[in-house]
């Protein structure tokens, strides 16, 4: 029997969102069933809402989610019914020529549930990232679902599902920190703490924080950035370059995705060292840059999708650091909601107010 829950929608552009009831089916073939318990607020759920992705409205919002699988379908062996969950968007197919050459992370030909979910009068609903999860149930892929330790609180959790996991693995997988090296962190918004949080993690000697807002750059400070620099008040690639003897940090990733702060990153590498680009640009947005200047650099300039990660490699093992005390996921969780606060919780993050709004379900 198909299932009737309580989920927020985006109808039209910049329309408010609304709560309202959708059906979603019993999974089929390779498909699982999920009942929600936590979703983070990102910012890829406004960009759905301002039509910043696209047009096919009414969008399913939500995606950073943690839940219980209720039902499986035919053929499903990675989760079963029971199996505590956080949802991916990149359930890798195993078989593409970046899946054949070892480099999953990079699949070109990820799943998403072949069924609809729709409004009650039959309208088909399009799931952010091929989720859908500010809903009480969702039906996903079942390679979108990661099984992880049940002992983290699905608020915590879910947050791997796509903000958190883009900064960390920004430092981690595409930036690869060693211990001992400078990063420098353009941007502390949820994606940039993330990445401070990760360079941490991976053994950097310093950690440089960079933000025209004070109160993330003390957000930054808590997660394990060792110096900031407000770029309101000074020039960021100076001050980068005092803090690492004149050379430049070894890393700088850009959290923010405009021209100016990808140039700041640009120049504030040392030669040879590595930029990460992980805050998402606008289709309009162009850099110009003399190719003598990229020749002379030298090291590499790379763009990082969903923190280059591997869901099933990565998610239980952020979890397991979490548990142990080594990985901070509690500190982005600037505040639990309900259902029917989404919109206001968009409003506090255009206001830079949270890190994270995390919608709470059901965490039973």
């Amino acid at each position: 029997m198909p299932n009737t829950v309580k989920a927020v929608i985006a109808r039209a552009k910049d329309a408010e969102v609304e709560l309202v009831d959708i059906v979603v089916p019993e999974p089929g073939p390779g498909e699982a069933l999920v009942r929600v318990q936590a979703c983070g607020v990102c910012h890829t759920d406004l960009h759905y809402k301002q039509g910043g992705i696209g047009d096919d409205y009414p969008y399913l919002l939500g995606h950073e989610a943690a839940g219980i699988v209720e039902a499986v379908g035919e053929g499903v062996t990675e989760v079963a019914p029971g199996d505590y969950v956080v949802l991916n968007w990149r359930a890798v197919c195993g078989s593409c020529r970046a899946c054949a050459k070892g480099e999953p992370w990079y699949c070109f030909n990820t799943a998403n549930a072949t069924q609809k979910m729709t409004l009650t009068d039959g309208t088909v609903l399009s799931a952010a990232l091929g989720i859908g999860a500010f809903a009480e149930k969702t039906l996903v892929a079942a390679g979108q679902c990661t099984k992880v330790d049940p002992a983290a609180e699905p608020a915590v959790a879910g947050l791997l599902g796509c903000g958190v996991m883009a900064g960390l693995g920004a430092a981690l997988n595409t930036g690869a920190v060693r211990r001992g090296e400078t990063v420098a962190v353009i941007g502390c918004g949820g994606v940039g703490a993330a990445a401070i949080a990760g360079a941490r993690l991976a053994g950097a000697a310093k950690v440089i924080a960079v933000d025209v807002d004070s109160r993330k750059l003390e957000t930054a400070r808590e997660l394990g950035a060792t110096h900031v620099i407000n770029s309101k008040e000074a020039d960021a690639v100076e001050q980068i370059r005092e803090l690492t003897d004149s050379f430049g940090a070894d890393v700088v990733i850009d959290a923010v995705g405009r021209p100016e702060t990808f140039q700041q990153a640009f120049d504030a590498r040392d030669l040879a060292g590595r930029v990460v680009l992980v805050g998402v640009p606008t289709p309009d947005t162009t850099w110009t840059v003399p190719l003598l200047d990229i020749f002379g650099k030298g090291g590499s300039i790379k763009s990082s999708w969903y923190g280059d990660c591997l869901p099933s490699r990565d998610f239980p093992m952020l979890v397991d650091l979490y548990l142990q005390g080594r990985l901070p996921l509690d500190a982005f969780v600037t505040e639990k909601v309900g259902i029917d606060q989404v919109e206001a919780a968009f409003d506090k993050m255009g206001s830079g107010e949270v890190l994270r709004s995390v919608v709470v379900l059901d965490e039973d």
